[in-house]
């Protein structure tokens, strides 16, 4: 079958989201890099692009041009899709430009700096009839994804009560010196959007819930932590929620967690019975009863569901690792624009963008309200 071609905007040099999203494209086969955009400085652009070994002649000197030239092309020989690797702040300039011209889209997270941003783009998105993947990473996971089967197959009962944690420490070495929190793009409102932790990571965990369960979050009640008069942005909180069906839960996120490296985590009470998962730990999913023993799930076997065992490449005992969960999704976006009818979950779409930047948005009105519940929206 031949390989969709895809476009990069950002991830040069030494970024670990670039290096994520090259092999991530790479391993199922279905991708082939065929322009970029991975710095705005031209000879760090076109050195990097010499450094990776990929021709040079469709790397272009910025968006625009990449997007002008690329037109000019045959249909058959243009970029297809383009992943966005920037800093939040060009995000939404970015979509919104592919999309009016008929270009697929991969986009971190967060979608956008803005809830009208994102709701800009779920419109234009529904319009332009295009594929847009979001990179929500952890729902790549088989294992994640096996906790989204069975809590939709019924196995855990009526839900009662979801507990998500994201800690980091990563910024605390840089939090506590006025000259270093003023220099880091992250926390710059006017690069990062309103939110630091909240936006970062905050999302990925409301993400999960939502992705698991099955469930909408209804309203929240967050308190958040700026730590100094001076810092403009969130770097931890907690956050109380209201899910639908009368579900409780807690979200916890934090930079400042000292010793943290990637603890994301989540556990999901049922009346029959429970599930618990972490990140730095993804081969093995918890599962737990009153009656019976603690079980342990992990990949590659047969009992485990038709999804989760998709997104499995190694037999059972060898890791399957973030390289491998971020693929998935690279996968779901590729059968989507193929038209191959992707699974539901395969991919996070423009709607989880918007669902993202609602939590986002009222997590930072709760706390400047006084700490108050705040209804979100209801996306379809």
């Amino acid at each position: 079958m031949q390989k969709i071609k895809l476009g990069i905007l950002g991830g040069g040099g030494d970024s670990l989201i670039g290096v994520l999203h090259r092999v991530a494209s790479f391993i199922n086969d279905n991708y082939e890099l065929t322009g970029a955009v991975f710095n705005p400085n031209w000879e760090e652009n076109i050195g990097f692009a010499e450094e990776l070994g990929i021709p040079t002649n469709r790397i272009y000197k910025d968006f625009d041009t990449l997007i002008e030239e690329e037109l000019k092309l045959p249909k058959e020989e243009r970029i297809q899709v383009c992943s966005i690797l920037t800093p939040n702040f060009l995000h939404f300039p970015m979509a919104k430009k592919l999309m009016e011209n008929g270009f697929h889209v991969i986009c971190e997270k967060p979608m956008t700096n803005t809830y009208e941003e994102a709701k800009i783009l779920a419109d234009l998105q529904r319009e332009k009839g295009v594929v847009f993947g979001l990179t929500h990473t952890y729902t790549g996971y088989p294992m994640v994804r096996q906790m989204r089967h069975m809590i939709a197959n019924g196995e855990l009962g009526k839900i009662q009560k979801v507990d998500v944690r994201y800690y980091q420490g990563w910024i605390n070495p840089i939090i506590h010196d006025k000259e270093k929190r003023s220099s880091i793009w992250r926390l710059d409102p006017e690069k990062a959007g309103i939110s630091c932790c909240m936006g970062d990571i905050g999302t990925h965990a409301f993400n999960m819930v939502e992705y698991t369960t099955g469930l909408r979050v209804e309203k929240l009640l967050a308190d958040l932590n700026y730590l100094y008069e001076d810092n403009k942005m969130d770097i931890d909180g907690n956050i109380m929620l209201h899910i639908e069906g009368g579900v409780r839960g807690i979200l916890r996120s934090s930079q400042i967690a000292t010793g943290e490296e990637n603890g994301l985590a989540i556990a999901i009470y049922g009346s029959k019975k429970a599930l618990k998962w972490e990140q730095e730990n993804p081969n093995r999913l918890k599962v737990m009863s009153d009656s019976e023993p603690m079980q342990i799930y992990t990949p590659g076997h047969a009992y485990l569901s038709e999804f989760s065992l998709d997104g499995t490449k190694l037999p059972p005992g060898h890791p399957e690792g973030i390289f491998d969960s971020m693929a998935n999704i690279y996968l779901g976006v590729a059968r989507a624009i193929r038209n191959q009818n992707p699974r539901s979950g395969e991919y996070p779409t423009v709607i989880d963008g918007v669902r993202g930047l609602n939590f986002i948005e009222s997590a930072v009105k709760s706390q400047k309200d006084g700490n108050v519940w705040v209804e979100l929206d209801k996306q379809d």
